[in-house]
């Protein structure tokens, strides 16, 4: 029996791969992608090199990720910050929330962070009478129509501009034509204002630097910057994988992200952050928390093949070259992380009885592992979730004798020549109805290539 997670998956992909201004939307804005990522690749020299850098980097650090974090934690506590380990989510909200109610929190702003759409921040901060404040203009476009992020880097990817000129009229009575300089203009005086009234900062880390013990944020906006500066307290949720073993190696990561992500040699803002204002600075935070975040990725790292995919720097590449992606939204697949990336780590994030679904959401063309900055064998992870999901006895009773039939079948030239064209239509489209429901008949050749090859040139 399939999950409720996977009937829902299909329920709503089945809804949105038909909807053409759906993928008018999309397409648009994945061919705007498209078109300046060329510019930032033209940087580099040579490609395959800065990404065989960048993935060896990223070995050495899940490699050695205990002593990595440790230090990192030893070298960063030195300055005033203050480390919590948090196995899950739970964790990690009770922490944010107690240091809420030392501070008298009521007004909180936050950087674009997907680790914390992960453990579902704002909701939590919610329940608590705590106003959470997404501080992206992508973020707070989402916050405000009640939806969370669609895609890793760009949240609103799936809304024109005359959405969120909409949006905005709704929730704030401005024109519904407004261009989108105009709304930034809104939505920078409306956030400017909650940066002045917030206690509390949060952001996420794009980076965790072991060998200076520093976090690195990148962004566009500098929204990122003003949350963590502002405010008198500052909270870091990072995930475990996040860190790479040196700050020279930045030289290769943030080039590659900005290239990757959003096609920009580099991106407008990107900051090292080290501790909480020292004494003799001017500006930054009297308090700064670091959370690291686990939440199943030692399920990952305990794995020696998918311990590949911790070494993802999301810059949501995986996504933009995915044809299901494209077809059926971000929306659909109902966790922090979709596409591809997200297919292969939430079943181990999340659980894989529940999850299994999303690795078999995938066409397998490798589009992904192709376009991946630190070379993910992202396709074959997804198999190796397939694989573990049988071996871990989540596959349905029909699933199992169907592979049983097909690899007999396989093995035994005789099956395969069985029965003529007509007939194997016949058993497919009549009988096994899964494919055409959405997809044409199969026409099959009357004759296998063993038959015609054995006409044409005998037995031998």
């Amino acid at each position: 029996m399939a999950s409720n997670s996977a009937l829902s998956f299909i329920a709503k992909s089945t809804i949105k791969a038909p909807d053409m201004e759906h993928r008018r939307k999309i397409n648009f804005n994945i061919a705007k992608y498209n078109a300046v990522v060329p510019d930032g690749k033209s940087q580099f020299s040579n490609m395959m090199l800065a990404r065989e850098r960048a993935k060896n980097a990223k070995w050495r650090a899940i490699e050695n990720l205990g002593e990595n974090l440790e230090n990192f934690e030893k070298l960063i506590t030195e300055r005033g910050a203050k480390v919590i380990w948090a196995e899950n989510a739970e964790q990690a909200l009770e922490a944010v929330g107690k240091i809420c109610d030392e501070k008298g929190c009521r007004i909180l702003v936050k950087s674009k962070s997907m680790v914390t759409e992960e453990i579902h921040l704002n909701h939590y901060l919610e329940q608590k009478g705590i106003e959470s404040v997404e501080t992206d203009l992508g973020e707070y476009i989402q916050q405000l129509d009640n939806e969370p992020p669609y895609h890793i880097v760009t949240p609103a990817m799936h809304k024109s501009k005359e959405d969120v000129a909409k949006l905005f009229a709704e929730k704030f009575g401005t024109s519904p034509t407004l261009t989108p300089e105009q709304v930034t203009l809104v939505a920078r005086q409306k956030l400017r204002e909650k940066y002045t009234a917030a206690e509390i900062g949060v952001t996420g880390a794009n980076f965790i630097i072991a060998d200076i013990g520093a976090v690195a944020v990148t962004e566009n906006e500098g929204n990122g910057r003003l949350s963590c500066a502002w405010p008198k307290t500052h909270i870091v949720i990072a995930a475990i994988e996040k860190v790479i073993p040196g700050l020279n190696d930045l030289n290769t990561f943030w080039p590659l992200l900005a290239t990757y992500g959003t096609g920009q040699k580099l991106t407008v803002y990107n900051t090292i952050i080290s501790g909480p204002r020292q004494p003799g600075e001017t500006d930054g935070p009297e308090e700064m928390y670091v959370i690291l975040l686990d939440n199943g990725r030692t399920n990952l790292l305990a794995n020696p093949v998918t311990r590949e995919a911790l070494y993802c720097i999301r810059c949501g590449a995986c996504l933009n070259a995915c044809p299901v992606y494209k077809n059926i939204g971000g929306h659909s697949y109902e966790t922090a992380y979709s596409g591809p990336i997200g297919s292969v780590i939430t079943p181990h994030l999340k659980g894989m009885g529940e999850y299994k679904h999303l690795s078999y959401a995938s066409s397998l063309c490798g589009n992904c592992t192709e376009v991946c900055p630190v070379r993910i064998n992202l396709h074959e992870l997804l198999l190796e979730n397939r694989h573990e999901a049988v071996m871990e006895g989540s596959s349905t009773l029909g699933e199992r004798v169907a592979w049983k039939v097909w690899k007999q079948s396989s093995l035994h030239r005789g099956i395969m020549n069985m029965g003529n064209g007509k007939l194997k239509n016949m058993v497919v489209n009549k009988v096994f109805k899964a494919w055409t429901t959405n997809h044409g008949d199969l026409d099959f050749s009357q004759k296998t290539f063993n038959e015609m090859w054995k006409e044409k040139h005998g037995k031998s």
